[in-house]
């Protein structure tokens, strides 16, 4: 019942913002990926506030700990934001994601509503004492991670290009690739009547 609301809401709420998704999609280039960020340009771009995501973002559908290649992105990441500043917000908060995170003291955000309900930044807003505008949300999914930051009227980075591992989880992982199809085409549509 909570999933079949979700999706409700998702749908409701994506007509609603769907200007700012449909901008999100068509001005994202279709190969951005986690690893393209560089940590020293968000601060210049004014962001104070890193939340990320975990499937697709940091590791492939799945698994418990961030890529090899995420980590070393990851500790840089960690030379240019105090780990205070760095949140985790999955909508899969799975108890050895949260140990490996807390280990260096990021903040795993928990016990709120799944994205795409604006809740989870709401909250790391209030921890960080800043302005939604200084949050920067790293997300690979439009109707969930990309409404909620549209939501909360935080910034989105949109990782088109997410991390997969077809040879452990094909089902999975094939799965997640539909979902991203399907809203991709949702928002299409959407943006025919919203540009």
């Amino acid at each position: 019942m909570k999933l079949l609301k979700r999706i409700i809401y998702s749908l409701k709420m994506g007509y609603i913002y769907r200007n700012a998704l449909a901008k999100l999609y068509l001005r994202t280039p279709p190969q951005q990926r986690t690893l393209d960020i560089v940590p020293q340009d968000l601060v210049k771009q004014g962001v104070k506030i890193l939340v990320l995501d975990f499937d697709g973002v940091l590791a492939s559908h799945g698994e418990l700990l961030p890529a090899p290649e995420i980590e070393a992105w990851l500790q840089n990441c960690l030379q240019v934001f105090p780990a205070a500043q760095i949140f985790l917000l999955s909508n899969k908060p799975l108890p050895a994601r949260v140990a490996y995170f807390e280990s260096y003291g990021i903040r795993c955000i928990a016990g709120v509503q799944k994205k795409p309900y604006p809740e989870g930044l709401l909250k790391i807003q209030q921890l960080a004492q800043c302005q939604a505008s200084e949050i920067l949300l790293v997300d690979d999914r439009l109707l969930t991670g990309g409404l909620a930051a549209c939501i909360a009227q935080t910034q989105i980075y949109y990782v088109t290009r997410p991390l997969i591992a077809w040879g452990k989880r094909p089902l999975a992982e094939s799965f997640f690739m539909l979902v991203r199809w399907v809203e991709r085409r949702i928002i299409a549509i959407y943006s025919a009547t919203a540009l």
